[in-house]
């Protein structure tokens, strides 16, 4: 199984995997697929969410009513202790399943445990509804007078916001059933297409992962390769990928067009509890800094790479004042701890955690989920992290991301089942947060002129991606979803407005060349979460003034900011923002976490002009 690391010549040629990876180890929620722990909890929770259908389905408006005396807070306890262990046997299943997409063994099982789930979780489905049927004067008098009920007024509240938009129970019912068979089986089919895709580089065939990993090669026929390779596979399937895309953005909007969503992007929106005119700001904001940050690096880069103009395959080209060598495991567990450390060493207790207590799935492996996540699991268990590690220094950077989530996960989980999770908008906030911290480590300690260069690159690289890429994605998702109302698109007009977009963003400086077209079809986020990447752009920005405000060295601030994360998804984001002094709904807002990076160009542009050493 051939793995693109090892410190000397890469695990690839060797045929070798470095020990030091981790996997991680499952058993914490179920010890195995086939056990008998699995099977019982599965039945318990079908013979639960039955009882417990049978016994409040038509019959909270009457607990509502009866004030203190009522028993609505019993029953969010049951729904709440429900959706926790439906919730850890879906959790397994996933992780189970993104450990080895392509395992036919590991398909059915994944299939055959979200087809109970779903069984189990319909009986469910009448609470929330029935809930926000009560008129609002007899909720409220209900949260103030039953303290079990109280608990739960942020989710009550968030709950209502859904309102609106939720329809007759037999139609939410159908909906929610057909699920698996529409939107879920199409998620499906796109994970086991990309997880069995290879892309012949020198007559090795490589996954996705080890195809992307090489487009950051030193060797630039090395680059152009491994992109006309990405390419070449992508143009075979792209019937397939233009079909999943076509149904899906068809799929979202009969859904909401049934709810009555104005926009296409307004259910994200709802989902994340962020106003549609916040987002707008946002991606307004990044969109006129394009010339400012992307079309201004690039053009610098282009000239470090001694190009007029960088090909499509050469815009995560390491620079030559770069690094080559591979960085172990070890290190980069010691970088990441380190940095959380000088931060709060209750930070760095909980990411090492991660590390001692094997809920780390490091090494890439044939059928593997692509990419890098968190999954929060549920709050009586613990989150695990799947990477996809290579040893470059941005898989250092992957890791302090995706602890950053790990450990707001774990903080959130005292807020139980209902209130733990966090809007995305505020869920990237903790991941982006880590990647600064070990970046601003490594920085400050760096005292040679052409290092410290080439990480500030990294960096400028890597938020453009986070920032100006994400946006750019959001822009592209958009133009498709509006085409898509007025009839199917074909691969052509996909790639079309790929292009356009990607043109827009990247600026003069790249050079799309023949195949980029396609790159479309392997984006995970398109498919699983629709407008989802705005949040990164969002996160990224609103911790660049988080930091700034850190960097002033207040001391209430780390307080502050556990306490933020710690409050999982009960409050707005106004409300968490404002203790540090920031607010989101300012047009200044994203101008001022903008200029942070334009501050990195311009301290790039300094170090350009001046003489190395």
């Amino acid at each position: 199984m051939p793995l693109p690391f090892d410190r000397e010549r890469g695990a690839a040629a060797a045929g070798q995997r470095d020990p030091a990876l981790p996997e991680w180890n499952l058993a914490d929620l179920y010890p195995s697929m086939d056990g008998p722990e699995l099977a019982s909890d599965m039945a318990k929770a079908l013979a639960d969410a039955e009882a417990f259908e049978a016994r409040w389905r038509g019959k909270l408006a009457g607990e509502a009513a009866r004030g203190a005396e009522g028993k609505l807070g019993e029953a969010v306890r049951e729904y709440e202790a429900l959706e926790e262990l439906i919730g850890r046997i879906a959790s397994y299943a996933g992780l189970v399943h993104a450990g080895d997409t392509t395992d036919p063994k590991r398909s059915k099982f994944y299939g055959d445990v979200q087809q109970r789930v779903t069984d189990a979780s319909a009986h469910l489905l009448f609470f929330a509804l029935e809930l926000n049927l009560i008129d609002d004067d007899v909720i409220l008098a209900a949260l103030d007078a039953d303290a079990a009920f109280g608990h739960y007024r942020p989710w009550v509240l968030d709950l209502r916001l859904d309102k609106p938009y939720q329809l007759e129970d037999r139609i939410e019912q159908l909906f929610h059933e057909k699920s698996v068979t529409g939107r879920g089986a199409w998620n499906r089919l796109f994970d086991g297409t990309i997880a069995e895709l290879r892309f012949d580089i020198g007559g090795e065939p490589l996954t996705l992962e080890q195809t992307l990993h090489r487009l950051q090669e030193a060797d630039p026929a090395a680059r152009r390769q491994a992109a006309e390779a990405l390419a070449t596979t992508f143009k075979a399937n792209l019937r397939v990928f233009t079909l999943i895309t076509n149904t899906l953005a068809k799929d979202k909007e009969i859904s909401d067009r049934w709810r009555g969503f104005s926009d296409i992007a307004d259910s994200r929106h709802l989902a994340n509890r962020v106003e549609r005119g916040v987002v707008d700001a946002l991606a307004s904001a990044v969109r006129d800094a394009y010339p400012r940050l992307s079309h201004r690096y690039y053009r610098m880069k282009a000239r470090w790479l001694g190009m007029e103009e960088m090909n499509h395959w050469d815009r995560n080209a390491p620079l030559p004042e770069t690094p080559q060598a591979l960085i172990p495991w070890g290190e980069a567990r010691n970088t990441v701890l380190s940095a959380y450390d000088s931060f709060s060493p209750e930070m760095a207790g909980i990411a090492k955690k991660f590390f001692d207590r094997n809920w780390i799935d490091a090494p890439p492996r044939p059928g593997k989920a692509p990419g890098a996540f968190a999954h929060p699991t549920v709050p009586s268990a613990h989150p695990y992290v799947l990477l996809n590690y290579m040893g470059k220094p941005r898989d250092v950077m992957t890791l302090a991301h995706e602890l950053g989530h790990g450990v707001h996960q774990v903080l959130a989980a005292g807020q139980g089942a209902l209130m733990a999770p966090t809007p995305l908008t505020l869920a990237e906030t903790a991941s982006v947060f880590g990647e600064m911290l070990t970046f601003r480590s490594l920085l400050d300690r760096t005292t040679d002129r052409r290092e410290r260069k080439a990480m500030l690159a990294q960096k400028v690289e890597d938020m453009i991606n986070t920032v100006v890429r994400q946006i750019a994605f959001y822009e592209f998702e958009r133009r498709v979803h509006t085409e898509r109302r007025d009839g199917e698109l074909t691969a052509e007009r996909l790639g079309e407005l790929w292009l356009q977009v990607q043109a827009e963003s990247l600026g003069p400086a790249i050079r799309l060349r023949e195949g980029y077209e396609t790159f479309w079809t392997y984006i995970p986020h398109f498919i699983h979460s629709p407008f989802y990447v705005y949040a990164y752009a969002f996160g990224d920005c609103l911790v660049n003034s988080l930091y700034a405000v850190y960097r002033q060295a207040e001391e209430s601030f780390q307080q502050k900011y556990f306490d933020m994360l710690r409050a999982g998804g009960t409050k707005h984001h106004s409300e968490l923002l404002k203790p540090f002094g920031l607010d989101a709904s300012d047009p200044d807002f994203w101008q001022k976490g903008l200029s942070v990076i334009e501050a990195l160009i311009d301290e790039l542009e300094e170090l350009d002009a001046a003489p190395m050493a």
